[in-house]
Protein backbone atom coordinates (compact mmCIF):
# COMPACT_ATOMS: atom_id res chain seq x y z
CA UNK A 1 0.00 0.00 0.00
CA UNK A 2 1.21 3.46 -0.84
CA UNK A 3 2.03 5.66 2.13
CA UNK A 4 -0.97 7.97 1.75
CA UNK A 5 -1.75 7.98 5.46
CA UNK A 6 -5.06 6.19 4.86
CA UNK A 7 -6.13 2.76 5.91
CA UNK A 8 -8.07 0.39 3.69
CA UNK A 9 -10.41 -2.37 4.81
CA UNK A 10 -10.97 -5.56 2.82
CA UNK A 11 -13.39 -8.45 3.11
CA UNK A 12 -12.81 -11.64 1.15
CA UNK A 13 -14.75 -14.85 0.69
CA UNK A 14 -13.72 -18.02 -1.11
CA UNK A 15 -15.32 -19.71 -4.10
CA UNK A 16 -18.78 -18.69 -5.28
CA UNK A 17 -19.99 -21.73 -7.19
CA UNK A 18 -23.45 -20.31 -7.79
CA UNK A 19 -25.94 -22.17 -10.02
CA UNK A 20 -29.35 -20.95 -8.85
CA UNK A 21 -31.03 -17.70 -7.85
CA UNK A 22 -31.04 -16.22 -4.39
CA UNK A 23 -34.46 -15.92 -2.76
CA UNK A 24 -35.82 -12.39 -2.61
CA UNK A 25 -35.22 -10.65 0.73
CA UNK A 26 -33.15 -13.52 2.11
CA UNK A 27 -32.34 -12.48 5.71
CA UNK A 28 -29.13 -14.53 5.72
CA UNK A 29 -27.86 -12.65 2.66
CA UNK A 30 -28.81 -9.35 4.25
CA UNK A 31 -26.85 -10.23 7.38
CA UNK A 32 -23.72 -11.11 5.41
CA UNK A 33 -24.07 -7.99 3.29
CA UNK A 34 -24.26 -5.93 6.47
CA UNK A 35 -21.13 -7.66 7.79
CA UNK A 36 -19.17 -6.57 4.71
CA UNK A 37 -20.89 -3.26 4.09
CA UNK A 38 -18.25 -1.03 5.68
CA UNK A 39 -15.32 -2.61 3.83
CA UNK A 40 -13.75 -0.74 0.93
CA UNK A 41 -13.00 -4.00 -0.90
CA UNK A 42 -15.41 -6.95 -1.00
CA UNK A 43 -14.02 -9.91 -2.95
CA UNK A 44 -15.15 -13.36 -4.01
CA UNK A 45 -13.96 -15.85 -6.62
CA UNK A 46 -16.44 -16.57 -9.42
CA UNK A 47 -16.18 -20.28 -10.19
CA UNK A 48 -18.84 -20.71 -12.84
CA UNK A 49 -19.29 -19.82 -16.48
CA UNK A 50 -21.92 -17.08 -16.94
CA UNK A 51 -23.89 -17.71 -20.12
CA UNK A 52 -27.19 -18.03 -21.94
CA UNK A 53 -26.34 -21.10 -24.01
CA UNK A 54 -23.31 -19.35 -25.55
CA UNK A 55 -20.46 -21.69 -26.31
CA UNK A 56 -20.46 -25.47 -26.16
CA UNK A 57 -19.22 -27.99 -23.59
CA UNK A 58 -15.46 -28.43 -23.61
CA UNK A 59 -14.12 -31.96 -23.84
CA UNK A 60 -12.45 -31.27 -20.48
CA UNK A 61 -14.13 -29.65 -17.48
CA UNK A 62 -13.07 -28.67 -13.99
CA UNK A 63 -14.96 -31.72 -12.67
CA UNK A 64 -18.51 -30.53 -13.24
CA UNK A 65 -19.50 -28.34 -16.18
CA UNK A 66 -20.23 -25.26 -14.09
CA UNK A 67 -22.65 -22.70 -15.46
CA UNK A 68 -25.12 -20.09 -14.29
CA UNK A 69 -27.32 -17.44 -15.87
CA UNK A 70 -26.30 -13.77 -15.93
CA UNK A 71 -28.89 -12.81 -13.31
CA UNK A 72 -26.85 -14.71 -10.70
CA UNK A 73 -24.30 -11.91 -10.85
CA UNK A 74 -26.91 -9.64 -9.30
CA UNK A 75 -27.19 -12.09 -6.41
CA UNK A 76 -23.45 -11.72 -5.80
CA UNK A 77 -23.99 -7.96 -5.85
CA UNK A 78 -26.74 -8.41 -3.25
CA UNK A 79 -24.10 -9.76 -0.88
CA UNK A 80 -22.14 -6.57 -1.48
CA UNK A 81 -19.24 -7.87 -3.56
CA UNK A 82 -17.48 -5.31 -5.75
CA UNK A 83 -14.45 -7.31 -6.94
CA UNK A 84 -14.38 -10.70 -8.74
CA UNK A 85 -11.67 -13.08 -9.94
CA UNK A 86 -12.50 -15.64 -12.61
CA UNK A 87 -9.30 -17.53 -13.39
CA UNK A 88 -10.26 -21.06 -12.30
CA UNK A 89 -10.37 -24.68 -13.39
CA UNK A 90 -13.96 -24.06 -14.61
CA UNK A 91 -13.44 -20.92 -16.71
CA UNK A 92 -13.48 -22.80 -20.03
CA UNK A 93 -16.02 -25.50 -19.13
CA UNK A 94 -18.01 -24.14 -22.09
CA UNK A 95 -15.02 -23.44 -24.30
CA UNK A 96 -14.18 -20.05 -25.77
CA UNK A 97 -17.81 -19.10 -26.28
CA UNK A 98 -18.49 -19.54 -22.58
CA UNK A 99 -15.38 -17.55 -21.68
CA UNK A 100 -16.37 -14.70 -23.97
CA UNK A 101 -19.93 -14.73 -22.61
CA UNK A 102 -18.70 -14.52 -19.02
CA UNK A 103 -16.49 -11.56 -19.84
CA UNK A 104 -19.39 -9.89 -21.67
CA UNK A 105 -21.84 -10.23 -18.77
CA UNK A 106 -19.25 -9.09 -16.23
CA UNK A 107 -18.52 -5.99 -18.29
CA UNK A 108 -22.19 -5.32 -18.95
CA UNK A 109 -22.84 -5.48 -15.21
CA UNK A 110 -20.07 -3.02 -14.47
CA UNK A 111 -18.01 -5.52 -12.47
CA UNK A 112 -14.36 -5.02 -11.65
CA UNK A 113 -12.76 -8.37 -12.49
CA UNK A 114 -9.51 -10.04 -13.52
CA UNK A 115 -7.94 -13.35 -14.51
CA UNK A 116 -9.20 -14.36 -17.96
CA UNK A 117 -9.68 -12.86 -21.38
CA UNK A 118 -9.22 -12.99 -25.16
CA UNK A 119 -5.42 -13.17 -24.86
CA UNK A 120 -2.68 -13.24 -22.23
CA UNK A 121 -2.18 -9.46 -21.91
CA UNK A 122 -5.88 -9.10 -21.11
CA UNK A 123 -6.00 -12.13 -18.80
CA UNK A 124 -3.05 -10.91 -16.74
CA UNK A 125 -4.17 -7.29 -16.66
CA UNK A 126 -5.37 -5.83 -13.35
CA UNK A 127 -8.92 -4.97 -12.51
CA UNK A 128 -9.06 -1.48 -11.01
CA UNK A 129 -11.39 -0.64 -8.15
CA UNK A 130 -11.71 2.99 -7.09
CA UNK A 131 -12.66 3.41 -3.41
CA UNK A 132 -12.76 6.37 -1.02
CA UNK A 133 -9.76 4.84 0.75
CA UNK A 134 -7.68 4.54 -2.42
CA UNK A 135 -7.17 2.72 -5.69
CA UNK A 136 -7.13 -1.09 -5.61
CA UNK A 137 -5.55 -3.37 -8.23
CA UNK A 138 -6.62 -7.01 -8.52
CA UNK A 139 -4.44 -9.53 -10.35
CA UNK A 140 -5.84 -13.05 -10.71
CA UNK A 141 -4.09 -16.28 -11.65
CA UNK A 142 -4.83 -20.00 -11.51
CA UNK A 143 -2.53 -22.99 -11.13
CA UNK A 144 -5.42 -25.43 -11.74
CA UNK A 145 -6.52 -25.71 -15.37
CA UNK A 146 -6.35 -27.93 -18.43
CA UNK A 147 -3.17 -27.26 -20.41
CA UNK A 148 -5.18 -26.10 -23.42
CA UNK A 149 -6.86 -23.34 -21.40
CA UNK A 150 -3.82 -21.07 -21.02
CA UNK A 151 -4.22 -17.64 -22.53
CA UNK A 152 -1.70 -17.00 -25.30
CA UNK A 153 0.62 -14.11 -26.04
CA UNK A 154 -0.05 -12.34 -29.35
CA UNK A 155 2.74 -11.66 -31.82
CA UNK A 156 3.01 -9.02 -34.53
CA UNK A 157 1.91 -11.57 -37.12
CA UNK A 158 -0.73 -13.55 -35.19
CA UNK A 159 -3.24 -12.95 -32.41
CA UNK A 160 -3.21 -14.46 -28.94
CA UNK A 161 -5.35 -17.28 -27.58
CA UNK A 162 -8.32 -16.79 -25.21
CA UNK A 163 -7.95 -18.37 -21.79
CA UNK A 164 -6.93 -18.02 -18.18
CA UNK A 165 -3.93 -16.32 -16.66
CA UNK A 166 -1.85 -19.42 -15.86
CA UNK A 167 0.56 -20.29 -13.10
CA UNK A 168 2.05 -23.52 -14.37
CA UNK A 169 3.98 -25.71 -11.97
CA UNK A 170 6.60 -28.40 -12.21
CA UNK A 171 6.82 -31.51 -10.11
CA UNK A 172 9.99 -33.55 -9.59
CA UNK A 173 10.11 -36.82 -7.73
CA UNK A 174 13.25 -37.56 -5.72
CA UNK A 175 14.05 -41.24 -5.30
CA UNK A 176 17.04 -43.40 -4.45
CA UNK A 177 19.41 -45.12 -6.93
CA UNK A 178 17.68 -48.49 -6.72
CA UNK A 179 14.36 -46.93 -7.70
CA UNK A 180 16.04 -44.97 -10.53
CA UNK A 181 17.48 -48.21 -11.89
CA UNK A 182 14.07 -49.92 -11.68
CA UNK A 183 12.36 -47.01 -13.48
CA UNK A 184 14.87 -47.10 -16.34
CA UNK A 185 14.63 -50.86 -16.67
CA UNK A 186 10.82 -50.93 -16.56
CA UNK A 187 10.44 -48.06 -19.04
CA UNK A 188 12.81 -49.82 -21.45
CA UNK A 189 11.00 -53.16 -21.13
CA UNK A 190 7.56 -51.76 -21.95
CA UNK A 191 8.57 -48.93 -24.30
CA UNK A 192 7.03 -46.35 -22.00
CA UNK A 193 9.26 -43.51 -23.21
CA UNK A 194 9.31 -44.43 -26.90
CA UNK A 195 6.85 -41.75 -28.00
CA UNK A 196 8.72 -39.02 -26.13
CA UNK A 197 12.02 -40.21 -27.62
CA UNK A 198 10.55 -39.97 -31.12
CA UNK A 199 9.30 -36.43 -30.43
CA UNK A 200 12.81 -35.42 -29.37
CA UNK A 201 14.31 -37.12 -32.44
CA UNK A 202 11.92 -35.33 -34.79
CA UNK A 203 12.34 -31.96 -33.10
CA UNK A 204 8.89 -31.73 -31.48
CA UNK A 205 10.17 -31.87 -27.89
CA UNK A 206 13.30 -30.96 -25.99
CA UNK A 207 15.62 -33.53 -24.58
CA UNK A 208 15.39 -34.05 -20.81
CA UNK A 209 18.32 -32.82 -18.69
CA UNK A 210 20.84 -35.66 -18.18
CA UNK A 211 20.28 -35.78 -14.42
CA UNK A 212 16.58 -36.60 -14.79
CA UNK A 213 14.98 -39.97 -15.44
CA UNK A 214 11.75 -40.01 -17.42
CA UNK A 215 8.99 -42.49 -16.63
CA UNK A 216 6.11 -41.72 -18.96
CA UNK A 217 4.95 -38.18 -18.12
CA UNK A 218 6.88 -38.03 -14.85
CA UNK A 219 10.45 -36.94 -14.19
CA UNK A 220 12.58 -38.29 -11.34
CA UNK A 221 15.61 -36.75 -9.63
CA UNK A 222 18.30 -38.88 -8.01
CA UNK A 223 18.06 -38.51 -4.26
CA UNK A 224 20.86 -36.53 -2.67
CA UNK A 225 22.85 -38.21 0.14
CA UNK A 226 20.83 -38.01 3.33
CA UNK A 227 17.77 -36.74 1.48
CA UNK A 228 14.19 -37.91 1.94
CA UNK A 229 12.28 -39.40 -1.01
CA UNK A 230 9.25 -37.45 -2.16
CA UNK A 231 7.83 -34.89 -4.57
CA UNK A 232 9.08 -31.32 -4.98
CA UNK A 233 6.95 -28.73 -6.73
CA UNK A 234 8.08 -25.40 -8.17
CA UNK A 235 6.31 -22.65 -10.05
CA UNK A 236 7.17 -22.40 -13.71
CA UNK A 237 9.62 -19.47 -13.81
CA UNK A 238 7.99 -18.10 -16.97
CA UNK A 239 4.67 -17.53 -15.19
CA UNK A 240 6.15 -16.66 -11.81
CA UNK A 241 8.44 -13.97 -13.23
CA UNK A 242 5.69 -12.63 -15.48
CA UNK A 243 3.37 -12.21 -12.50
CA UNK A 244 6.08 -10.61 -10.39
CA UNK A 245 6.63 -8.04 -13.14
CA UNK A 246 2.89 -7.38 -13.26
CA UNK A 247 2.79 -6.70 -9.52
CA UNK A 248 5.73 -4.34 -9.77
CA UNK A 249 4.13 -2.59 -12.74
CA UNK A 250 0.91 -1.78 -10.84
CA UNK A 251 2.52 -1.18 -7.45
CA UNK A 252 3.13 2.54 -7.97
CA UNK A 253 -0.29 3.05 -9.54
CA UNK A 254 -2.31 1.52 -6.70
CA UNK A 255 -2.85 2.10 -3.00
CA UNK A 256 -3.54 -1.61 -2.53
CA UNK A 257 -2.53 -4.60 -4.67
CA UNK A 258 -4.40 -7.89 -4.26
CA UNK A 259 -3.46 -11.20 -5.89
CA UNK A 260 -6.10 -13.90 -6.34
CA UNK A 261 -4.70 -17.44 -6.60
CA UNK A 262 -6.88 -20.43 -7.51
CA UNK A 263 -4.87 -23.52 -6.54
CA UNK A 264 -6.00 -27.08 -5.88
CA UNK A 265 -2.51 -28.56 -5.60
CA UNK A 266 -1.67 -30.10 -2.23
CA UNK A 267 1.38 -31.39 -0.40
CA UNK A 268 1.91 -35.09 0.33
CA UNK A 269 -1.74 -35.95 -0.26
CA UNK A 270 -2.97 -33.58 2.46
CA UNK A 271 -5.73 -31.43 0.98
CA UNK A 272 -5.48 -28.91 3.82
CA UNK A 273 -1.81 -28.25 3.02
CA UNK A 274 -0.91 -26.29 -0.14
CA UNK A 275 1.84 -27.56 -2.42
CA UNK A 276 5.27 -26.04 -1.84
CA UNK A 277 5.18 -23.88 -4.96
CA UNK A 278 1.95 -22.21 -3.80
CA UNK A 279 3.60 -20.81 -0.68
CA UNK A 280 6.77 -19.87 -2.53
CA UNK A 281 4.77 -18.02 -5.18
CA UNK A 282 2.56 -16.25 -2.62
CA UNK A 283 5.56 -15.00 -0.65
CA UNK A 284 7.23 -13.86 -3.88
CA UNK A 285 4.09 -11.83 -4.65
CA UNK A 286 4.33 -10.12 -1.25
CA UNK A 287 8.05 -9.47 -1.81
CA UNK A 288 7.19 -7.82 -5.13
CA UNK A 289 4.68 -5.47 -3.51
CA UNK A 290 1.34 -7.29 -3.14
CA UNK A 291 -0.62 -6.35 -0.01
CA UNK A 292 -2.44 -9.69 0.23
CA UNK A 293 -2.75 -13.01 -1.58
CA UNK A 294 -6.26 -14.46 -1.56
CA UNK A 295 -6.33 -18.20 -2.21
CA UNK A 296 -9.22 -20.55 -3.03
CA UNK A 297 -9.80 -23.73 -5.02
CA UNK A 298 -9.78 -26.87 -2.83
CA UNK A 299 -13.26 -26.10 -1.41
CA UNK A 300 -11.98 -26.35 2.16
CA UNK A 301 -10.08 -24.00 4.43
CA UNK A 302 -6.30 -23.85 4.33
CA UNK A 303 -3.93 -21.91 6.62
CA UNK A 304 -3.38 -18.19 6.84
CA UNK A 305 0.20 -16.96 6.91
CA UNK A 306 1.22 -13.45 7.97
CA UNK A 307 4.31 -12.69 5.90
CA UNK A 308 6.06 -9.34 6.20
CA UNK A 309 2.95 -8.07 7.99
CA UNK A 310 0.72 -8.95 5.04
CA UNK A 311 -1.81 -11.79 4.88
CA UNK A 312 -1.64 -14.88 2.68
CA UNK A 313 -4.93 -16.77 2.68
CA UNK A 314 -4.08 -20.19 1.27
CA UNK A 315 -7.77 -21.01 0.87
CA UNK A 316 -10.92 -19.37 2.16
CA UNK A 317 -12.97 -22.43 1.22
CA UNK A 318 -16.45 -21.87 -0.15
CA UNK A 319 -18.81 -18.94 0.05
CA UNK A 320 -21.51 -20.40 -2.21
CA UNK A 321 -21.32 -24.05 -3.25
CA UNK A 322 -24.05 -25.43 -5.53
CA UNK A 323 -22.30 -27.98 -7.71
CA UNK A 324 -25.16 -30.43 -7.25
CA UNK A 325 -27.74 -28.10 -8.82
CA UNK A 326 -26.09 -27.37 -12.16
CA UNK A 327 -28.91 -27.06 -14.72
CA UNK A 328 -27.49 -29.43 -17.34
CA UNK A 329 -24.48 -31.57 -18.22
CA UNK A 330 -23.01 -32.73 -21.56
CA UNK A 331 -23.30 -36.27 -22.87
CA UNK A 332 -19.69 -36.97 -21.85
CA UNK A 333 -20.67 -36.74 -18.20
CA UNK A 334 -23.49 -39.27 -18.50
CA UNK A 335 -21.27 -41.67 -20.42
CA UNK A 336 -18.46 -41.39 -17.87
CA UNK A 337 -20.75 -42.64 -15.10
CA UNK A 338 -22.59 -45.27 -17.12
CA UNK A 339 -25.91 -43.41 -17.24
CA UNK A 340 -28.51 -44.18 -19.94
CA UNK A 341 -29.21 -41.54 -22.61
CA UNK A 342 -32.51 -40.53 -20.98
CA UNK A 343 -30.99 -39.99 -17.50
CA UNK A 344 -31.56 -36.70 -15.71
CA UNK A 345 -28.94 -34.37 -14.25
CA UNK A 346 -29.98 -35.51 -10.78
CA UNK A 347 -29.45 -39.15 -11.73
CA UNK A 348 -26.04 -38.41 -13.26
CA UNK A 349 -24.88 -36.56 -10.15
CA UNK A 350 -26.17 -39.39 -7.97
CA UNK A 351 -24.12 -41.84 -10.04
CA UNK A 352 -20.97 -39.80 -9.48
CA UNK A 353 -21.53 -39.60 -5.73
CA UNK A 354 -22.72 -43.22 -5.38
CA UNK A 355 -26.04 -42.01 -4.09
CA UNK A 356 -24.56 -39.26 -1.95
CA UNK A 357 -22.03 -41.47 -0.16
CA UNK A 358 -18.83 -40.03 -1.62
CA UNK A 359 -17.46 -36.77 -2.95
CA UNK A 360 -17.32 -33.19 -1.75
CA UNK A 361 -20.91 -33.27 -0.56
CA UNK A 362 -20.00 -35.78 2.15
CA UNK A 363 -17.14 -33.74 3.61
CA UNK A 364 -18.39 -31.41 6.38
CA UNK A 365 -15.33 -29.18 5.90
CA UNK A 366 -16.70 -28.20 2.47
CA UNK A 367 -19.81 -26.73 4.10
CA UNK A 368 -18.18 -24.55 6.74
CA UNK A 369 -15.94 -21.60 6.04
CA UNK A 370 -15.11 -18.02 6.97
CA UNK A 371 -15.34 -14.51 5.63
CA UNK A 372 -12.05 -12.70 6.30
CA UNK A 373 -12.05 -8.97 7.07
CA UNK A 374 -8.82 -7.07 7.52
CA UNK A 375 -7.38 -3.57 7.67
CA UNK A 376 -4.10 -2.38 6.16
CA UNK A 377 -2.31 0.82 7.16
CA UNK A 378 0.66 1.95 5.07
CA UNK A 379 1.30 -1.58 3.83
CA UNK A 380 1.03 -3.30 7.21
CA UNK A 381 -1.73 -5.50 8.54
CA UNK A 382 -3.28 -3.91 11.61
CA UNK A 383 -6.42 -5.98 12.11
CA UNK A 384 -7.77 -9.32 10.88
CA UNK A 385 -11.04 -11.00 11.82
CA UNK A 386 -12.63 -14.26 10.68
CA UNK A 387 -16.41 -14.59 10.66
CA UNK A 388 -17.70 -18.19 10.44
CA UNK A 389 -20.29 -19.15 7.84
CA UNK A 390 -22.30 -22.33 7.37
CA UNK A 391 -23.44 -23.59 3.96
CA UNK A 392 -26.05 -26.07 5.19
CA UNK A 393 -24.35 -29.46 5.28
CA UNK A 394 -27.49 -31.01 6.78
CA UNK A 395 -29.89 -29.19 4.48
CA UNK A 396 -31.71 -30.78 1.55
CA UNK A 397 -29.98 -30.54 -1.81
CA UNK A 398 -32.32 -27.84 -3.09
CA UNK A 399 -31.53 -25.60 -0.11
CA UNK A 400 -27.92 -26.15 0.86
CA UNK A 401 -25.05 -24.23 -0.66
CA UNK A 402 -26.08 -20.73 0.46
CA UNK A 403 -23.97 -19.13 3.21
CA UNK A 404 -25.36 -18.26 6.64
CA UNK A 405 -23.48 -16.28 9.26
CA UNK A 406 -23.32 -18.57 12.27
CA UNK A 407 -22.03 -19.03 15.82
CA UNK A 408 -20.64 -22.52 15.15
CA UNK A 409 -16.94 -22.45 16.14
CA UNK A 410 -15.98 -25.43 13.94
CA UNK A 411 -14.55 -23.37 11.07
CA UNK A 412 -12.66 -21.12 13.48
CA UNK A 413 -11.23 -24.14 15.27
CA UNK A 414 -10.18 -25.55 11.90
CA UNK A 415 -8.33 -22.33 11.11
CA UNK A 416 -6.67 -22.09 14.53
CA UNK A 417 -5.31 -25.62 14.03
CA UNK A 418 -4.19 -24.96 10.46
CA UNK A 419 -2.37 -21.73 11.39
CA UNK A 420 -0.25 -23.16 14.22
CA UNK A 421 2.66 -24.20 11.95
CA UNK A 422 2.83 -20.58 10.71
CA UNK A 423 2.86 -19.13 14.22
CA UNK A 424 -0.38 -17.22 13.61
CA UNK A 425 -2.43 -16.95 16.80
CA UNK A 426 -6.09 -16.16 17.36
CA UNK A 427 -8.49 -15.14 20.07
CA UNK A 428 -12.17 -16.04 19.75
CA UNK A 429 -14.56 -13.37 20.94
CA UNK A 430 -18.30 -13.35 20.24
CA UNK A 431 -18.08 -16.09 17.59
CA UNK A 432 -15.35 -14.22 15.70
CA UNK A 433 -11.64 -15.09 15.50
CA UNK A 434 -9.40 -12.05 16.06
CA UNK A 435 -5.78 -12.17 14.95
CA UNK A 436 -3.30 -11.54 17.76
CA UNK A 437 -0.75 -9.07 16.44
CA UNK A 438 2.56 -9.91 18.11
CA UNK A 439 4.69 -7.71 15.86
Amino acid sequence: MASNGKSITCCAAGDSFITRRLATNDPHADKLAALMANADVRFTNLEVVVRRQEGFPSAQSGGTWATTEPESLEDLRAYGFNLLAWATNHTLDYSYGGLAATGHYLDRGGWVHAGSGPDLPTAQAPGWLETPAGRVALLAVTSSFHESWTAGQPRPDIGGRPGVNPLRSRIRYRVGPETIAWLKRTAAECGLNAEQALKVQEGFAREDPPALTRFGNHLFHPLEPGGVPGAVTTADPRDRDRMIQQIKAVRNKADCVLVSLHAHQMKDGDKECPADFVGEFARACIDAGADAVIGHGPHILRPIEIYRQRPIFYSLGNFIFQSDTVPYLPADYYEAYGCPPDATVTEALAARTAGGTRGLGCDPRVWRSVVACWTMQDGRLTQLRLHPIDLGFQQATDRHGWPHACNDPAALQDMIRLCRPFGVKWEIKEATAHWINEA
